[in-house]
């Protein structure tokens, strides 16, 4: 919950400021190229969140490292979240900035699990689907599960939309159960 919070609160802080000074668009990029550099090399994080290194040297690394990659904004944000000691918050921020960003151009980020790949006709013609429910630019998420025996399960807006086979035989085997027969 408090990674949320503090997620939340400096997402927002820097949003606004990026939003400001017109840099939605680089900072999506340059926050989406940092998080995959946290997710490929995860020591980066550690070695900026843990004791060993005095702050002054994390400072100067942050400004090494990114000076030339990322707006000065942007680096300076990380050195503010060093300096506050929640830069291992980092990657949930990332996460809750890219929801902003996306939200602020229209975009929405939709789940969509099957039981087997889909096929291009399928995708497009759910994109359209969820595009027209939700009035934003569907940004599809794909995971196979074979466990799910058939259908799909969407996640859209914090909603669930389990239309699987396996959630409608479970269904069914609840109706049974409670189902009398004399």
């Amino acid at each position: 919950m408090l990674a949320q919070e503090v997620a939340r609160k400096y997402a927002k802080a820097l949003f606004l400021s990026i939003k400001e000074r017109d840099l939605i668009d680089p900072a999506y990029e340059q926050f989406q190229s940092l998080r995959e550099l946290i997710r490929t090399a995860p020591g980066t994080l550690q070695a900026l969140s843990g004791p060993r290194i005095p702050l002054d040297k994390k400072i100067d690394l942050i400004k090494r490292v990114f000076g030339d990659a990322m707006d000065p904004l942007h680096v300076e944000f990380l050195s503010v979240l060093t300096r506050k000691r929640r830069i291992s918050f980092l990657p949930d921020i990332i996460d809750e900035l890219r929801r902003l960003i996306e939200a602020e151009k229209g975009m929405c980020r939709v789940t969509v699990i099957t039981a087997v790949e889909l096929s291009n006709t399928e995708e497009e013609k759910l994109r359209q689907r969820l595009e027209t429910r939700t009035g934003q630019t569907v940004l599809l998420e794909k995971t196979v599960d074979p466990h799910i025996l058939g259908g799909m399960i969407v996640m859209v807006d914090g909603e669930t939309i389990d239309g699987s086979v396996r959630h409608a035989l479970k269904r069914l085997e609840e109706q049974l159960v409670r189902l009398k027969v004399h």
